[in-house]
């Protein structure tokens, strides 16, 4: 294993981040359960640890300068990527984290207590049947599912046109392209952004999608 520190500090720098020392270590001390825990919960395929600083952590902070929102749901969260990271990076915004694998939210809720996240909710649920006592301004997932499926699932969820709703992808332009009529109605892709991700050759893109506003009809 090489220095993960090293190696976390050199490619924060090449995403052109700002994070502090502690915030690293805390980084650094997930990825080390996300691997102890994986022994037994198989919580994600990666299963080197130096292949997880960079699939995992990385590649979830490389949207770290796309979160401009105060609340953000993690859709989907699995092991707590990205929303663990970006929890961790952020603990003036809050968090819900949310997966119907109940190993996985346990998984979740430790690593919460561990890292001392005080600003990170953990739920277990599906999330189409999911009903927040709070709205949230932008909801994000990684590897979840399609764009078209992951609109579906969170549409009861977007309450007005600033929700923003963040898909992680390696290509996500095929799918924007077979969306359907009613879908393209209803949504916008606000934009696709390129990320590089240090360490990494493969393609990786976050779409930026935020609902079109409806006109009421009158006496409404």
């Amino acid at each position: 294993m090489t220095d993960l520190n090293s190696r976390l500090q050199q490619g924060i720098e090449q995403l052109s981040l700002q994070i502090e020392p502690q915030t690293r270590q805390k980084l650094i001390q997930y990825i080390e359960l996300i691997a102890k825990w994986n022994k037994s919960f198989n919580l994600t395929a990666i299963r080197d640890i130096d292949d997880m600083l960079t699939l995992h952590l990385l590649d979830s902070l490389a949207v770290l300068p796309y979160i401009d929102a105060r609340r953000v749901l993690d859709v989907g969260a699995g092991a707590g990527l990205p929303g663990m990271v970006l929890a961790l990076c952020c603990p003036q915004k809050e968090f819900v984290l949310l997966d119907t694998n109940g190993k996985k939210t346990r998984f979740m809720t430790q690593a919460k207590i561990e890292l001392g996240l005080t600003n990170v909710e953990v739920v277990h649920a599906r999330v189409d049947e999911y009903q927040p006592l709070e709205a949230f301004d932008a909801i994000i997932s990684r590897a979840f599912a399609s764009v078209s499926d992951m609109l579906d699932y969170v549409d009861h969820l977007v309450t007005d046109e600033t929700t923003k709703v963040l898909a992680m992808k390696a290509d996500g332009e095929q799918e924007i392209s077979q969306l359907s009529a009613a879908c393209k109605a209803k949504w916008q892709i606000e934009q696709i952004h390129q990320l590089v991700i240090p360490g990494l050759q493969a393609k990786r893109q976050l779409i930026a999608i935020t609902k079109l506003a409806t006109e009421n009809s009158p006496g409404e």
